[in-house]
């Protein structure tokens, strides 16, 4: 049993400059692999395909065998990207399978005792990455990583622990900026740490070193630096003793709706993220170099909204803001021909980014309680991975059956859908009106 206690503005500060520095070191080693990708995969081909017997070699053959079932042709340039999706797809499922076993253990033992063990799991993971000199070790170290990773729900839910209901729109828009900063330096510094080699037997040997000692050195941190926000009383043994009383939240929005439109957002989202790289190398010709200039221009946009426009704004008109940008960056990446068009997208790609996930995010938090928030924001992050592990397969899918015009404008009446159930679905928090209400009250009664 817990509830939420006033926490001072000292307090609050404090624990927010905390999660901020980790998350941000959590992140940033997180994205030091994302460049890596190709090359990292490409070795592990070249080394392990000239036997048949080997997890790569099996992995490979099944989807060449689905790429070929294809009626438009696919280049032999993406079996290392579809390599690298499915990859990703198996990472968010390990995810959207750990996030409310994460949440639900972060309620009953505190969320400092939950990050902590969480962080254990990350480290095996990277540890794993540093001795991979074969693909089988490499696999085993997304899937440790996968059902580890626990410190983005668990930032939001210590954030929302420490922050008043007027406050939760700012504080959830600084998480989302340490994402943003993180995707916009760590894939650089992940890609220049890549090019120094200190194993032979395993080229990334370093970048992976690094990333470990950043996680470490953010688990030593955590462990001195972080309080427990959530205070967990033990029940009372006696038979006559009285059950704490349940806290009563009146609630805005059902956390059904909530998660299905989170769900339905990444589902098309991130096919769309997967798919750009095909589109740009098709269209325009774009290597890697290009590619990343794009994606840091993404994450410099949206950094810069969410540190000045988006924290200003409520929750709910924040998702409504970043659905219907996506869903017009999605038809125009239909018709794009010029390059300047293809910026003009992304750029809209960058309003959403720095918006949905961040209000829904928040408004999941309005609805639930002291002692079951880690488990619906584990939830909510749940029904987020799942989208994410089948977004990129089903969208990659219609798009080389179907072609460029197709998939994105399926992808954008997909988006259109989902900004029909967030303005029809979804309302502002009662608790945020009323907080306000109350604000304006005491204001007057001072100037009385």
């Amino acid at each position: 049993m817990s509830t939420d206690a006033p926490v001072s503005p000292a307090r609050r500060k404090q624990v927010l400059r905390v999660v901020f520095i980790s998350l941000l070191l959590d992140l940033i080693s997180f994205t030091f692999i994302l460049p890596l990708f190709p090359k990292l995969l490409e070795f592990y081909r070249n080394v392990e395909t000239q036997s048949s017997g080997t997890v790569l070699a099996r992995i490979l053959y099944g989807l060449n065998a689905y790429k070929n079932s294809f009626s438009k042709p696919i280049n032999d340039r993406y079996d290392i990207v579809l390599l690298g999706g499915a990859l990703g797809s198996l990472f968010s499922l390990c995810q959207a399978i750990a996030s409310p076993i994460i949440g639900t253990l972060s309620d009953r033992y505190g969320r400092r005792r939950a990050l902590l063990w969480s962080m254990v799991g990350n480290i095996a993971s990277v540890a794993l990455w540093c001795a991979a000199t074969d693909f089988r070790t490499f696999l085993a170290s997304r899937v440790v990583g996968g059902l580890s990773e626990g410190n983005v729900q668990l930032a939001l839910a210590i954030a929302t622990d420490i922050s008043s209901d007027e406050d939760r729109g700012k504080t959830m828009a600084m998480v989302g900026a340490c994402f943003s900063i993180a995707f916009t330096f760590g894939p650089a510094m992940g890609a220049a740490l890549a090019q120094v080699t200190s194993v032979a037997a395993n080229p990334f040997a370093t970048a992976a070193g690094v990333s470990l000692l950043l996680i470490v050195t953010e688990t030593i941190y955590l462990y001195y630096a972080l309080p427990e926000t959530h205070l967990v009383e033990k029940p009372a043994t006696s038979a006559n003793s009285e059950k704490p009383a349940v806290e009563k939240r009146e609630r805005t929005n059902s956390h059904t709706i909530l998660n299905l439109t989170h769900f339905s957002f990444i589902l098309f989202f991130s096919g769309m993220e997967f798919s750009l790289p095909f589109m740009t190398y098709d269209l325009f010709s774009y290597g890697s170099r290009q590619s990343g200039t794009m994606l840091g221009y993404i994450g410099l946009v949206a950094s810069l909204l969410q540190g000045g426009v988006t924290r200003r704004m409520k929750p709910l008109q924040v998702v409504q803001l970043g659905v219907l940008s996506a869903a017009v960056a999605f038809l125009l990446l239909s018709k794009v021909t010029t390059e300047r068009g293809l910026y003009a997208a992304v750029t809209l790609l960058a309003v959403t980014s720095s918006t949905v996930v961040t209000g829904l995010n928040s408004l999941s938090s309005f609805e639930a309680g002291a002692a079951e928030r880690g488990e619906k924001l584990g939830n909510h992050r749940s029904f987020g991975q799942a989208g994410r592990a089948l977004g990129p397969l089903i969208f990659c899918s219609l798009y080389w059956w179907a072609g460029r015009d197709v998939a994105y404008m399926v992808g954008g009446a997909g988006m259109i859908g989902v900004s029909a159930l967030v303005f029809g679905g979804l309302r502002s928090p009662l608790a945020l009106s009323k907080g306000k209400a109350a604000t304006a009250n005491g204001s007057a009664k001072k100037v009385a």
